[in-house]
């Protein structure tokens, strides 16, 4: 009996290591990896970030899309590495301003602005245009490679306002100018769970985890 138990313990944990694998998240954003890890606690990977290869060059992102974008980056950085790849491209939307920056989130004006230059540069283009129509909009798409191949893809989206000014410390890269209307504050004044629950990346994130547990 005793020896059956040990037999199906030696077997459930052989399964449980075989799951377990080296996994590169393709960021070395704090903001986005810190949002990664929480929401990826619990499913069994070890995650290796960009910064575990800090003389490896970036790719140059061509793509048209927030979905393009991400497939290049994983599909590079599995490549490069040699290790199953994730990586997402993300970016805030302004319907006023045509869906801008969008693509262009990270590097929108200049790639060494600040981000209090670039929501000065937000408002001021949306007073311009002359529109009432303040919504705006976070979206998120991910890809997973491994083996050479695109496994998986996600796309998520978090619906919103334009807030009417800059508010709140917490968050990072937009999220104080993003008005989320069900919590009737921005995602700058709401806590790391809050924005997690309901964000873009949260959703797309999620997806992935479920993928993971379900293999």
């Amino acid at each position: 009996m005793q020896s059956a138990r040990r037999e199906r313990r030696r077997i459930v944990g052989a399964l449980e290591y075989e799951r377990v694998r080296d996994l590169l998240i393709a960021s070395t954003n704090p903001g986005k990896l810190r949002e990664i890890r929480r929401i990826l606690d619990g499913v069994p990977v070890t995650l290796k970030t960009l910064s575990d290869f800090p003389h490896l060059a970036a790719p140059e992102e061509t793509g048209m899309s927030f979905a393009e974008n991400a497939r290049q980056k994983a599909t590079y950085y599995a490549a490069t590495t040699g290790m199953a790849a994730m990586a997402e491209d993300s970016g805030f939307e302004v319907d006023a301003l045509g869906g801008k920056p969008g693509i262009y989130s990270a590097r929108y004006l200049r790639e060494d602005a600040g981000y209090s230059e670039r929501f000065d540069d937000i408002y001021r283009r949306v007073r311009e245009s002359g529109t009432s129509d303040l919504s705006a909009r976070f979206v998120c798409a991910l890809a997973f490679v491994e083996r050479g191949k695109i496994v998986f893809e996600a796309r998520a989206t978090v619906e919103g306002a334009l807030a009417p000014a800059p508010a709140g410390p917490n968050g990072f890269g937009y999220d104080p100018i993003f008005l989320y209307p069900p919590y009737g504050k921005t995602f700058g004044e709401v806590s790391d769970e809050e924005k997690t629950a309901v964000s873009h990346r949260g959703q797309a994130m999620r997806a992935f985890g479920d993928y993971l547990l379900s293999r």
